[in-house]
């Protein structure tokens, strides 16, 4: 763990949090920024800066947990739906984001703001071409390689 990293003092309980959920690989609390009342942070105890560094383990683990939350999310907000996001723009340390969203832009982008809030303005969507290049380039690299 980062000495100085601001969740990894939080995984270590040197800086106090609303734990929501508390095991060996991660824990779970509330954001003290929250989106929406719920807005819970689940992060692994053990330093990463980036998610798609996480072991396949520990990121199930994450998103196990995040449904269960959700679940429980649906039922005391009664709201439809809840989102998982990882961001780590904040806190270089993976931490995924599960929100209530009561509202469409509760977890959006400045591309869906065209029309202003109470709007959804949907982006506009590349030409075929270009959704086809960049689609083959990741169907090569995510192919199995011979060894």
């Amino acid at each position: 763990m980062s000495h100085e990293c601001l969740f990894c003092r939080i995984a270590r309980g040197e800086i106090a949090c609303h734990a929501v959920y508390e095991g060996d690989a991660i824990l779970a609390f509330l954001d003290i920024h929250p989106i929406r009342p719920g807005h819970t942070l689940i992060i692994p105890r053990e330093h990463y800066p980036w998610f798609e560094d996480l072991s396949a383990t520990v990121a199930t683990d994450i998103t196990t947990l995040a449904q269960r939350l959700a679940r429980n999310l649906k039922a005391i907000y009664r709201v439809e739906r809840v989102a998982m996001v990882y961001a780590g723009m904040h806190v270089r340390h993976v931490h995924a984001h599960v929100v209530p969203i009561h509202h469409a832009h509760d977890i959006t982008s400045a591309s869906y703001l065209k029309d202003g809030l109470d709007g959804f303005s949907m982006p506009p969507s590349p030409p075929a071409q270009e959704l086809e290049e960049t689609a083959k380039e990741l169907r090569e690299r995510l192919a199995p390689r011979a060894p």
